[in-house]
């Protein structure tokens, strides 16, 4: 895989996720496997992508993250943290949006 345009880390009680955003097609692999696969309730899925659809750039990157500690929402949680935090080293301008949704804490 090519350089990632950006590393970000997210964390959430005891789970941290190091997240890299590539540019790309809205690939997201989790640990080596698809986010389908990796967390299978769906609505946990809608909040691993909630920061993408607030500045409306789902579909433009590529995610790839290890995730470890704690629990599926834990773990959901702090890679959404990081996907935001990701978004912002990208573009500054965004992080009013990402805050506005409470994406940033």
């Amino acid at each position: 895989m090519a350089k990632p345009l950006v590393q970000a880390t997210g964390r959430r009680k005891s789970s941290v996720a190091r997240v890299r955003l590539y540019s790309g097609s809205g690939e997201v692999k989790l640990n080596g496997r698809s986010l389908d696969n990796y967390f299978p309730h769906a609505a946990l899925r809608q909040r691993v992508l909630e920061p993408l659809r607030a500045v409306e750039v789902e579909g433009q990157y590529d995610i790839v993250a290890q995730l470890h500690g704690g629990g599926t929402t834990g773990q959901s949680d702090a890679l959404r943290l990081g996907i935001a935090r990701a978004l912002i080293e990208i573009d500054p301008e965004l992080r009013p949006a990402l805050k506005k949704e409470g994406l940033l804490t």
